[in-house]
């Protein structure tokens, strides 16, 4: 079964990394909520985060730490908040949402109202151009050295 974040650790489809190491891979998300939104991922493959190692996951928490540090000075946002719900890819990536009020963790870019409901539809929100996101990616970016 082909997961594209495997093939974006095995450089075999793009990203705009933030930080990668020997354990984890950090890159923006290609449908961003909010500009700076991305993601923080084993680079083994595991399908559900509550499978991932405690150790990587005590390390892809250090990492989200000092990129949501950056990333809330670098997009002046008021809250930087983190989500991991297992669905789209299946593979475990914890998410770093930039936050500018109460909502921006469930997205409202997502919603919209059908028939009197509230649907929640990732369609609406666009794919952001390469240059936008290495630009994105090139303010977040930690050293890994210092791990």
């Amino acid at each position: 079964m082909s997961c594209v974040f495997c093939d974006i650790v095995g450089g075999r489809a793009p990203a705009s990394f933030v930080v990668r190491d020997e354990l984890i891979s950090a890159f923006m998300t290609l449908q961003p909520t909010a500009p700076g939104e991305c993601l923080v991922i084993p680079n083994a493959h595991i399908d559900h985060f509550t499978d991932v190692p405690d150790a990587i996951a005590a390390h892809i928490m250090t990492v989200a730490q000092r990129i949501g540090r950056r990333m809330r000075a670098a997009f002046r946002l008021e809250r930087v908040g983190y989500l991991v719900h297992g669905y789209g890819v299946h593979h475990a990536h914890f998410i770093i949402v930039p936050q500018q009020g109460p909502h921006h963790l469930t997205s409202e870019r997502f919603a919209r109202a059908v028939d009197g409901k509230v649907v929640f539809d990732l369609n609406l929100v666009p794919v952001a151009d390469r240059q936008t996101l290495d630009a994105h990616a090139r303010l977040l970016q930690v050293d890994a050295s210092t791990l």
